[in-house]
């Protein structure tokens, strides 16, 4: 069984999403808003799954300045994660230990496979709205054969990363991340192994891959991530193929 730790920043406006706020239609409030959609989405995909749930948060101490609020950062992921799912009362909570996401993550990762012995340990940021069970057991099963496991996404980026050996974390997600993640783990020795590619959603410009899948998965009645859907359709987001080059606009 595969632990996997979710990377999580309290929702709060100027503090996450703020390329996408940068790069698209949405505010900073609004694209906060879009995170705690997506974070709820790859919560309830998790806990559905058969891998154990670890909310990772990053605490007070990590956070800038301007990110810190008289409600603790705990608690604020807490009450993201008790209004996704059904019964949060089993879901572990632990705070991030370092200064840079490589660190946070590596961290994370090796204290599981270490220190407390689980099979595998994998992370994953709440940028992947279509992060499924399906997806998440696919990963675990990929993992009982290769040491290393990825989620390869748009641009050489990663939505997963998975481990059954601990691998020289140092600047592991430089870019292009997929690239690096896969160097180190064969300069350890280890077999890679890949998840399907899926879109995630960090600039104005991946919302152009996200939101017509998104779209055509309601109208085809198929899975979609519930949460994330109903943000895009409160927010009016759509993309415009008017003119020159597709742009994101709200109706």
């Amino acid at each position: 069984m595969t632990t996997i730790a979710v990377l999580a920043d309290p929702p709060r406006e100027g503090l996450v999403a703020t390329d996408l706020a940068a790069t698209s239609p949405l505010t900073e409030a609004e694209a906060a808003e879009w995170y705690a959609a997506v974070l709820k989405d790859v919560l309830v995909a998790i806990d559905r799954s058969g891998g154990d749930l670890l909310v990772n948060y990053r605490p007070d101490d990590l956070l800038p300045n301007e990110g810190v609020t008289e409600t603790a950062s705990e608690a604020a992921v807490r009450a993201v994660a008790a209004s996704a799912l059904e019964d949060p009362s089993d879901v572990r909570f632990e705070p991030q230990v370092g200064s840079s996401l490589a660190a946070r993550a590596g961290n994370t990762v090796t204290h599981l496979l270490r220190e407390e012995g689980v099979v595998s340990a994998a992370v994953v940021e709440p940028t992947i709205p279509f992060l499924t069970r399906p997806l998440v057991d696919n990963a675990a099963m990929k993992l009982r054969r290769s040491e290393v496991v990825l989620g390869a996404s748009t641009r050489g980026r990663v939505y997963y990363a998975g481990f059954t050996e601990p691998i020289d974390f140092t600047d592991a997600f430089a870019e292009p991340a997929l690239e690096t993640l896969t160097t180190r783990g064969r300069d350890d020795g280890h077999e890679v192994d890949f998840l399907p590619l899926q879109p995630v959603i960090e600039t104005g410009d991946d919302l152009l891959d996200a939101l017509p899948l998104l779209n055509a998965r309601v109208d085809a009645e198929r899975i979609v991530p519930v949460h994330t859907a109903t943000v895009a359709d409160e927010l009016g987001l759509r993309v415009d193929y008017d003119g020159a080059e597709p742009h994101v606009v709200r109706d």
